[in-house]
């Protein structure tokens, strides 16, 4: 798409050499045809006008202007009146570019977990927040800043942690990052730097996720199962980590909560082992028809590294996360995000901090709580007409769930039928350590998928599931 500039002249970078012997006009000419053929200058593209070009390369404005009348004869540039001059049509492009991978096909539902309400966002608020951020925003506040985050933003996020995660959350141990992968990822190289040599996650999980960011770090990952309590404290107790990786208010696929007594087990393995538990609370805002479950940080402040993101609760595009840190861990998580880039960007943070602040944030969760509980009503209900008699768990928060397939079903059979009838599903297996092991299942999101193409899509796999 050529570009559109409002007002000023666009800049175009040529050069002349005024101690060669080749006329000034005609290296400016050559200049500009070998920048139209390489493509360098596309099609509908806007030139500088005549007195810019030449001011900028301190030429006379006669002097361009007849090259631009050379050029426009030979059909490279064209010019109308009232509008600038353009590259005009049917000028030699860039060389043929590779042919483009097949589009995806087009779904009728697509029951990809994860995801949230993306057709949600809400604009409007954003747009507020940004506008009274910038407003208010000095122009020290353009620096490069903490590189713990916004103070605004830090602070706010402190109080929302308390009210809705029950989180033991301070200002100053709170580390501002860019989504999840990050956070992650600094916690584990800051624990290999104190010596922790192997991580564990719960399985099935975020194998790839966690090995990804173990291994960058220099750490060894192993595995440990979850049941119907949560992780099993005394598997992780045998494989001799000194840190874990767990959704204790929600687990990831299966949704079990941890239940009392492993998390204070779990607890108690950190302060025995001189461990850290990395604890991703990925949307435990979302709960339907149980109590509210707090943040494991909140009963070992010391020795839990507590991730969060907007990804769920906003959209993932804002790459926005925090780490809610051990006193311990604050300064050498605060230097490698610092070393890492700089910081998170700052105009962002302040809107997030606004949108919370203001009340509208609060607004939104409620409202896409109402819109998710009547999507799980709706897959619910789709099920029960296509396919009765299959087991559905993880329903009680979150915005998905987990279905056993029925005996001599596989996951990879299912999901290829499944996407030959326009409907993508998504096996279990993909989450486990080992993609074999464990009964065949399907992870059923439904964040981000209407009412009306979840009963369509549940209707046109039904007989996959029976």
């Amino acid at each position: 798409m050529p570009l559109e500039w409002a007002g000023s002249s666009p800049e175009l970078l040529l050069a002349v050499d005024r101690t060669g012997a080749v006329p000034l006009r005609a290296q400016l000419e050559h200049g500009l045809r070998d920048a139209i053929r390489t493509g360098r200058l596309r099609v509908g593209e806007r030139l500088p006008s005549s007195r810019e070009l030449a001011r900028t390369l301190r030429l006379s404005r006669g002097l361009v202007q007849e090259c631009y009348a050379q050029l426009q004869a030979e059909g490279y540039l064209v010019t109308r009146p009232g509008s600038a001059t353009r590259v005009a049509a049917g000028t030699a492009g860039p060389p043929a570019a590779a042919p483009a991978a097949a589009a995806p096909p087009r779904l009728v539902a697509d029951f990809r977990a994860g995801v949230p309400d993306l057709a949600a966002f809400p604009v409007q608020d954003w747009l507020w927040a940004t506008r009274e951020a910038a407003r208010a925003l000095p122009a020290a506040g353009l620096d490069y800043g903490d590189p713990r985050g916004s103070a605004e933003l830090r602070e706010v996020l402190a109080g929302y942690l308390r009210r809705v995660r029950a989180a033991a959350a301070e200002p100053e141990h709170l580390v501002v990052c860019n989504g999840y992968a990050q956070g992650l990822g600094l916690a584990l190289r800051v624990l290999a730097c104190a010596g922790v040599r192997t991580v564990a996650f719960e399985d099935p999980g975020s194998p790839a996720t966690v090995r990804a960011a173990a291994a960058a770090a220099g750490l060894h990952a192993l595995a440990v199962p979850v049941d119907e309590h949560g992780l099993d404290v005394a598997a992780l107790e045998a494989t001799g980590a000194r840190a874990v990786v767990v959704t204790p208010a929600h687990q990831w696929p299966t949704g079990v909560v941890l239940a009392p007594e492993r998390r204070l087990a779990l607890v108690a393995w950190a302060r025995r082992r001189d461990a850290v538990v990395i604890e991703d609370d990925y949307d435990a805002e979302f709960r339907y028809d149980r109590e509210p479950v707090g943040a494991l940080q909140g009963l070992a402040p010391d020795r839990v590294v507590a991730l969060g993101t907007v990804s769920k609760t906003l959209v993932p595009a804002l790459r926005i996360g925090w780490m809610l840190c051990p006193p311990g861990l604050t300064g050498p998580l605060t230097e490698l995000k610092d070393l890492s880039d700089r910081g998170t960007p700052t105009l962002d943070q302040l809107a997030l901090a606004r949108l919370m602040a203001s009340g509208r944030f609060d607004r939104h969760l409620r409202r896409m709580r109402v819109r998710y509980a009547a999507r799980r009503t709706a897959l619910l209900d789709a099920l029960a007409a296509h396919a009765p008699a299959l087991p559905v768990t993880g329903l009680a928060a979150g915005f998905h769930a987990v279905a056993l397939l029925p005996a001599g079903r596989t996951e990879h059979d299912v999901v290829t039928a499944a996407l030959a009838r326009g409907v993508g599903l998504y096996g279990v297996g993909t989450c486990r350590a080992d993609p074999s092991a464990g009964p065949a299942q399907i992870v059923l999101g439904y964040g981000n998928v209407g009412e009306r193409a979840i009963a369509e899509g549940i209707a046109a796999v039904g007989g996959l599931l029976l």
